[in-house]
């Protein structure tokens, strides 16, 4: 049976939505999950949290009228549970069969996939340069980008193409023209939203030293080299040429107070160098990296903020709730920060987590070789971001 091809449950169940499952989880209230999909995907992604208890149970042992006791045994039944899967199918039909045993039962609607669309937008409060940037947060995949807007202008940079209608409605709920869409790079882990906001007629930016990656529609948009600047209103937003994760890799300096780094360097960690060349590139990949580390960004000033493209699971959130932080803070807490070129270079490499899935599809889609509908470009970024290299080696004590 498909996991999404279920009869509908002979008792009600209570749907909850991903915003209240997530209200729930940041609340601090302990939350019981039972996901239902198949182990691999589980172990590649789930929901996690210090105060969520997650089983996996697939959906599958819950198909005979006589369900093993084992199985039973592994679901509390002292407090409430909420069943999730995929996209929601297989967790109401879980769930109805738990909840006509007296277990008290709800289920996530839309699964997972209702669980990528959540996207949060938190105003970077330490950010002094002109006009207010927010920060956008898709906590599935530990995507971010940012909005700032000025005088009634904006500008977003790495932007998803899963979100261009939200990105549109915010600029006009906020009353502003939004006139550019930049990209750091070729991203590994998500679909750019660049074309698509282009084609709504904002003006769209790419990198210029990242067009020999093969990108096909160079031509149709923008290219940012190193020094160039974008006015938004009285801000100045100016690309800072910053390769390592990718060749094209460019930062940019937000009115001189928050540099967008996008897989450069992250609150929690720095860029993995692998996921353009393969290992046998990933060495000059990260001594590049550690270049553009050591005089591109940490010769900015100590109180510049640092906002990566990701954050993960290791990411200690700001005290407005955004994954920002000072250069200077960064240099003190990051031990990948202080060492030498050969220490960097060796410690990187040492200890590499997963790639993203579906990467070299998502890279070729990026670059405009491969052509996928929406629905097709969402399901290839499910799962999480593995940009970065492992916090473990990285971080200071």
């Amino acid at each position: 049976m498909n996991a999404d091809d279920f009869p509908t449950p002979d008792v009600d169940v209570e749907t909850v939505d991903p915003e209240t499952l997530k209200d729930r989880i940041d609340a601090g209230e302990d939350v019981t999950l039972l996901d239902a999909r198949m182990q691999s995907d589980y172990e590649e992604w789930r929901i996690d949290g210090e105060n969520v208890t997650s089983i996996n149970v697939p959906y599958f042992e819950f198909l005979e009228d006589d369900i093993d006791a084992d199985v039973l045994e592994q679901i509390p039944d002292d407090r409430e549970v909420t069943v999730l899967c995929a996209k929601g199918g297989a967790s109401e039909f879980v769930a109805g069969t738990l909840a006509e045993r007296g277990y008290d039962v709800n289920h996530l609607e839309d699964g997972m996939n209702g669980w990528a669309s959540i996207y949060e937008a938190v105003e970077v409060e330490r950010y002094d340069g002109a006009g207010t940037l927010l920060q956008y947060q898709r906590p599935s995949s530990g995507c971010l980008g940012y909005l700032l807007y000025d005088d009634g202008e904006a500008a977003i940079i790495d932007p998803l193409r899963a979100f261009t209608d939200r990105y549109l409605a915010d600029a006009d709920d906020l009353g502003v023209d939004l006139q550019y869409a930049l990209d750091t790079h070729v991203h590994a882990d998500h679909i750019s939203g660049v074309r698509n906001l282009d084609a709504e007629g904002v003006e769209g930016v790419i990198p210029e030293a990242a067009v020999d990656r093969g990108v096909t529609y160079a031509d149709e948009l923008t290219t940012a080299a190193d020094g160039d600047s974008f006015t938004v209103g009285d801000a100045t937003i100016e690309a800072v040429y910053t390769p390592g994760h990718t060749t094209g890799m460019t930062s940019y300096l937000v009115d001189d107070s928050l540099l967008a780094t996008g897989d450069g360097l992250f609150v929690e960690s720095v860029a993995r160098p692998d996921l353009e060349e393969g290992d046998d590139g990933a060495p000059e990949a990260a001594s590049m990296l550690y270049e553009s580390l050591q005089e591109r960004v940490l010769s900015l000033p100590d109180d510049t903020l640092v906002g990566g493209a990701h954050f993960s699971d290791a990411a200690e959130p700001a005290a407005d709730g955004t994954y920002t932080a000072p250069i200077g803070e960064l240099v003190d807490e990051m031990d990948a920060l202080t060492m030498d070129e050969q220490e960097f270079v060796e410690v990187i490499l040492s200890d590499m987590p997963p790639r993203p899935a579906n990467y070299e599809d998502i890279i070729a889609t990026n670059l405009g070789q491969n052509a996928v509908d929406d629905e097709e470009a969402f399901t290839l970024e499910l799962g999480p971001n593995n940009c970065a290299a492992s916090q473990d080696s990285l971080a200071g004590d």
